[in-house]
């Protein structure tokens, strides 16, 4: 409990509170809104709103304004019934949000109001590619079937959708890596076009996505989306590769420049995609619209030159994780790449998600990212008297700390108001989450603080003592982290089938609104 020498903060809160029943107009009135779930990352994936978008609590000043830049927006905050919404919109409103409103009863009265809380995390993403597949009947292939056209030494290729990092992690033995938005765009240089190709990922979204993605860029070859992606073909009893170098994506000659060029006019004049030059985006009113810029192109290329104002969002991943990079429904999108195509397969699965995503039709390279250089760690004294705090998210916490280091997360700060004798010290990998816990603290009277961002590494070079606790904090304690079937990745196949089973099962847990905010290929919907 709080000790007696620290004051209990006055929350000066200017939210209203809203019912269920108005949250759920609000999501259908058509103006935009940002439905925002405030619990830690664990509570939020055993189970939110379809709709919802998770910006924890203890990284709250970092992130909501990347993802709500218009302070202005109407914004629905929500927790577990147990008070963190209230310091929550405290917190927005001192940040500047002047719209915003409290649903009442947090995440509890929903479900008691009869409205599903989903489970997992990149609800809407997975759910579309579970649409995609229903809707347009992607092809796909079984891993038995995709290993006896290997053996049979077919002429394929099978093209790995995800991120060069995740390639990185595990791959189908004879894949090659191509990003899901690389592959209309780079495909071409990989292989003629009539080559039966089978895109993969480690389960379906991409997959399927990746799959139709080809099919929007005109491949003329069969393509296939691998059946339930890598942990699939684990099911099925084959090994997968580790540690494989993704490699460089092939370039693209200037001729297939030209052709991407007329392929994305196509699918721009096809599907009724909103374009924008930047003359008229700067006109737009940043005061009344949310607008987002997202550069579709890898990440090396963005860091090469961008169009100014577009932070780097690779398309497969953007369409995959969009909750990610935005939470407000309603807002403007633009999208920039070089020649458009990019830009444009990705507008298409986003416009189908319900997105206003329009495409970028002068997009210059602009100037080469300058990365901002790691600050100097001061690790002196750090045991000294006193009281030592990690903030690092939990079962980072449980690979290794500073010995006597006492884990906190910011909900449990706030709510438990822990007395904790000064100086206090808080160390972490994050310095959202450090600012995090330095402001609670603060807020109840602590004054004398220090902040050291740093990690293992810098622990064992200061000469640290460095443990482990594979129990501590406890999975109850550990709200930061999802626990549902996290280990799929990691051999264990029972939770890679209860994966599938859940995401397989998405269609049927959707009500009429949420259904219909989902439309594949949406000029194809009207």
């Amino acid at each position: 409990m709080q000790g007696d020498g620290h004051r209990r903060e006055d929350q000066e809160v200017s939210a209203l509170n809203i019912s269920v029943a108005d949250v759920r107009a609000a999501l259908t009135d058509g103006g935009e809104v940002a439905l925002i779930d405030l619990r830690e990352f664990g509570q939020y994936g055993e189970g939110h709103p379809f709709f919802s978008v998770n910006i924890p609590f203890s990284r709250l000043e970092a992130d909501a304004p990347r993802l709500m830049p218009r302070r202005s927006v109407r914004c629905i905050v929500f927790d577990n019934g147990d008070g963190i919404a209230l310091r929550g919109a405290a917190v927005l409103g001192a940040m500047g949000y002047d719209n915003l409103h409290i649903m009442d009863g947090g995440a509890p009265a929903w479900a008691a109001a009869g409205h599903t809380l989903f489970k997992g995390v990149n609800l809407p993403s997975k759910t579309f590619g579970e649409m995609v597949e229903h809707q347009l009947g992607t092809q796909s292939v079984s891993a038995d079937a995709l290993r006896k056209m290997q053996q049979a030494g077919q002429d394929m290729l099978i093209l790995d959708g995800r991120s060069a990092a995740e390639f990185t992690k595990m791959s189908i033995p004879g894949a090659q890596s191509c990003p899901n938005a690389e592959l209309g765009y780079r495909v071409s240089q990989m292989a003629p076009r009539d080559t039966l190709i089978v895109v993969n990922c480690a389960g379906r979204t991409r997959s399927i996505i990746g799959a139709e993605t080809l099919r929007l860029a005109g491949w003329e070859g069969p393509v296939y989306a691998l059946r339930n992606g890598t942990q699939g073909w684990r099911l099925a009893g084959y090994d997968l590769d580790h540690g494989r170098d993704a490699g460089a994506l092939p370039e693209v000659p200037d001729a297939a420049l030209e052709d991407a060029c007329t392929r994305a006019a196509t699918l721009i004049d096809s599907y009724a995609i909103p374009t924008v030059t930047l003359a008229e985006l700067d006109q737009w009113d940043a005061g009344v619209h949310s607008i987002f810029r997202f550069d579709v192109r890898t990440l090396a290329e963005h860091r090469q030159g961008h169009a100014p104002g577009f932070d780097t969002a690779p398309g497969g991943q953007l369409v995959q994780a969009t909750d990610e990079k935005l939470a407000v429904r309603g807002a403007r999108i633009v999208l920039s790449c070089d020649t458009g195509l990019r830009a444009a397969t990705t507008a298409i699965w986003l416009r189908g998600m319900g997105h206003d995503a329009r495409v970028l039709r002068d997009a210059p390279i602009g100037q080469a990212t300058i990365l901002t250089p790691v600050d100097r760690v001061d690790l002196d004294d750090l045991q000294a008297a006193g009281t030592l705090l990690d903030a690092s998210r939990g079962m980072d916490y449980r690979k290794a700390h500073i010995k006597g280091a006492i884990w906190v997360n910011r909900a449990h700060i706030h709510l438990r108001r822990p007395d904790l004798p000064g100086p206090i010290t808080i160390v972490g990998r994050d310095p959202a989450l450090i600012r995090g816990i330095h402001a609670e603290l603060e807020l109840q009277g602590h004054g004398d603080l220090r902040c050291v961002c740093s990690g293992p590494e810098d622990w064992r070079k200061a000469g640290l003592e460095i443990v482990t606790s594979p129990d501590s904090p406890t999975e109850a304690e550990c709200i930061d982290h999802l626990f549902f079937v996290h280990d799929r990745h990691d051999g264990n196949l029972d939770a890679a089938r209860r994966y599938l089973e859940w995401e397989t099962g998405l269609l049927a847990q959707l009500d009429d609104y949420e259904r219909a905010a989902l439309c594949p290929l949406k000029a194809r919907c009207s």
